[in-house]
């Protein structure tokens, strides 16, 4: 079967864009060929600093036929019916149709057959709509064209043709670019122009022309020239998997070249050594096992020099020496400066125009780590320390250059002063977790302050309206809350995130009149949360809330409305946790809706306890006693809702056990009794497995109840008594989990 092989070949285009280049062209042509009945057997995509490339093996020669039947009007239709039909199907007279019964009587129907066209004038259709449509980050015009393309567009390849034939050119035009079969080499080494074929024959001339247009394969030749190089060295090649990507999009002809710094910079921090030759030079450090970072590093270049590539080798040295006294002229002048002098100068730098300075959130992480440093077991004195210096390295001349080295030269600026290691090494953990793949800070008081520092950044942006909308998140809050969520998880801490995040809204509005109004509300938090925020009277109910607690002191109403408006924000914020944790907890195997389950209960703001009744929920709805028990529960449901629709009542409250006239009714009403003590002990416990156990207790006499007791009998009392025994049912179920919400 014939092969299609195209290329793009143009001006550099940026290393960043390359891979998701390719990989956009093999999906819109093969998408395109496929809507039009052309099914292939495999598809290439290949990409260079001058070229984007795909090969589609196994086409068709062309189209498959068509065979339409085309239903017309009923036989005996007015004459423009008629008409009408013979010139959609495309039919010269109504004897050309065919005459088919239906149930409503004789159609005519047409068969409209429609032959297959070359696959090879279907492609040259396609693709100048497909290039010039083509999707780049940033694109161009150029000359006189009209042609919006990454870089000027210099030529096109466009084969097609079966193995055992001579291939022909697919024949098209692109704003005065045609289509042919002559590409391009090396632009040093082999600029001449290449006729090609076929895949295979323009892999080998390209090779031959010094270019290797496989994007893989040129990443794992550099790759393993690289560590062989090191390895000749007694050396190992640190890893960077993000300047390897960028290095492949800058070549097409890898040579990769080992060459030397001065060994007296190795005194600099080995992070910013390789920030440094890194970012200016796309270089790659090595290692020694034994010593640490070596003053070697590896440079790729794009041609085979005569000298065997010493000038090159002797440029880039040049280059990452004036680098690298700039970068141990900025370590050696900020290690000048102590760390908390440097905080004056937050007071004029603003953090957001409606959040305040920078002083003012520093302010804030202090007074909230201080409150968190007894959940992590942490000492207070290194937390305050530790919270006060926290962003202090932003303001030094290293991160200043380098600021993906934030944090980490905060922890290297303490050392040097010698400063506590716990409050060290908390400068640089408490911007982590970064990522699904980043570690949680360990020590109690880098866990302090990374809490703090992400509980202040959420209550902050949520205090002034700025939440995360569809795929915008600016502020990055989403991945702020999941931060949190893996640091209370992983390092087994017990949170009390509703009040940790009420409290903080006051802290943000700067209020302490709204600060007390929540400490003496906050037992009544979900009285509160209860109210409708539309209520003209909400003001006198919350006055009458906090009456309810036996305290002298009473703040003004203002403060109180404002804490019912932040109680709000705080459901909502807590809501947001639900939704991260149950990506998190997704993404380890668990069942979103058995978050939504325990979550939607009463309280539930402990993110450890909600794991662990999540997990002892998803143990036991995977017992055949749980999967009844969820049946049962459901018919119990199902028939409150309806009864209680009908009625237009709730059927609450205690049944009369004396109104219970079939063993199975007080049996169950037994089984719910006990398992409502042995659940309520468990969770005082906080044995979840146990409080399962002992639901699963409720399984035989519900199976029992609704096999020989009938619910809707004729006698009111004793309908009502059983509808409320349903009840105890429901309201037995949520001491663990709300079930309603639980799919399946």
């Amino acid at each position: 079967m014939p092969d299609l092989l195209l290329e793009l070949f143009s001006e550099e285009i940026p290393a960043r864009m390359q891979a998701a280049a390719q990989e956009n062209l093999q999906k819109l042509v093969t998408n395109a060929l496929v809507e039009r009945g052309l099914v292939y057997e495999g598809a290439k995509a290949f990409s260079t600093p001058r070229r984007i490339a795909l090969a589609v093996q196994g086409l068709p020669a062309r189209q498959p036929d068509q065979r339409e039947e085309k239903k017309g009007p009923r036989v005996g239709a007015p004459e423009k019916a008629i008409e009408g039909f013979l010139k959609s199907a495309g039919l010269k007279s109504i004897g050309e149709a065919k005459v088919q019964p239906d149930k409503k009587g004789d159609f005519y129907v047409a068969v409209v057959e429609k032959k297959g066209r070359p696959a090879a004038d279907v492609v040259a259709e396609v693709m100048p709509e497909i290039i010039g449509n083509f999707s780049w980050p940033k694109s161009m015009r150029w000359g006189a064209g009209a042609l919006k393309w990454v870089r000027p567009l210099h030529a096109i390849v466009c084969t097609f043709g079966p193995e055992t034939e001579e291939p022909e050119v697919v024949k098209f035009s692109v704003d005065g670019v045609a289509s042919g079969d002559v590409t391009y080499g090396h632009r040093v080494h082999a600029s001449a122009p290449i006729a090609v074929r076929r895949l295979a024959d323009w892999q080998k001339k390209l090779e031959a022309a010094k270019v290797v247009p496989d994007r893989e394969r040129r990443k794992a030749q550099i790759l393993a020239d690289a560590k062989n190089l090191a390895f000749a060295q007694g050396l190992e090649l640190v890893d960077d998997e993000g300047l390897l990507e960028e290095v492949v999009g800058l070549v097409e002809w890898p040579v990769v070249l080992l060459g030397e710094f001065d060994a007296s910079f190795l005194d600099i921090p080995p992070e910013v050594i390789r920030a440094t030759i890194r970012n200016n030079q796309k270089c790659f450090v090595l290692r020694d096992p034994k010593s640490g970072l070596a003053n070697k590093f590896i440079t790729v270049a794009n041609m085979e020099a005569k000298d065997g590539g010493e000038a090159i080798k002797a440029g880039n040295a040049r280059v990452i020496r004036a680098r690298l006294s700039d970068a141990k002229f900025f370590w050696d002048t900020d290690r000048k400066t102590r760390l908390e002098e440097r905080l004056p100068r937050f007071q004029h730098i603003t953090f957001h125009d409606r959040l305040g300075t920078q002083a003012e959130r520093i302010e804030r992480i202090e007074l909230l780590a201080d409150a968190l440093a007894p959940v992590a077991e942490a000492d207070p004195g290194k937390v305050e320390q530790a919270a006060k210096l926290a962003k202090t390295d932003l303001l030094t001349e290293v991160v200043g250059e380098f600021p993906e080295l934030q944090g980490l030269m905060g922890k290297y600026y303490a050392l040097a002063e010698r400063l506590d290691p716990e409050v060290a090494a908390a400068l640089e953990d408490h911007y982590r977790p970064q990522g699904p793949g980043d570690r949680v800070p360990a020590n109690p008081v880098a866990i302090t302050v990374a809490l703090a520092d992400k509980i202040d950044m959420l209550v902050g942006f949520w205090a002034i309206g700025e939440k995360p909308t569809g795929s915008k998140d600016p502020f990055a809050l989403r991945r702020a809350a999941l931060g949190i969520i893996r640091i209370v998880i992983e390092n087994k801490l017990r949170l009390p995130l509703r009040d940790t995040l009420w409290r903080h809204f006051a802290a943000v509005r700067k209020d302490e009149a709204l600060a007390e109004a929540i400490t003496i509300l906050s037992p009544l938090h979900a009285d509160i949360a209860a109210l409708s925020t539309e209520d003209v009277e909400v003001a006198v109910k919350l006055e009458a809330l906090a009456s309810q607690i036996e305290r002298e002191k009473r703040v003004e109403l203002t403060s109180l409305v404002q804490a019912h408006k932040d109680c709000d924000l705080t459901a909502d914020l807590l809501a947001f946790f639900a939704d991260r944790l149950k990506v998190h907890l997704r993404e380890q195997g668990a069942r979103h809706d058995l978050v939504d389950a325990v979550f939607a209960l009463q309280g539930q703001d402990d993110l450890l306890m909600i794991v662990r009744r999540v997990e002892a929920l998803g143990k036991f709805l995977d017992t055949d006693d749980g999967k009844n028990l969820l049946v049962g529960y459901r018919r119990a449901a199902n028939i409150l809702r309806d009864e209680e629709k009908k009625d237009k009542r709730s059927y609450t409250g205690e049944p009369d056990a004396k109104l219970f006239s079939a063993a199975e009714e007080k049996a169950l009403a037994a089984a719910i009794t006990q398992a409502e003590s042995e659940v309520s002990a468990a969770l005082v416990k906080e044995d979840f497995e146990a409080a399962m156990a002992a639901m699963s207790k409720l399984r035989a006499p519900v199976d029992a109840f609704f096999d020989k007791v009938t619910v809707n009998v004729e006698d009111k009392v004793q309908r009502e008594n059983r509808l409320k025994l349903l009840d105890r049912i429901r309201k037995a179920t949520l001491s663990v989990a709300d079930f309603s919400r639980i799919e399946g």
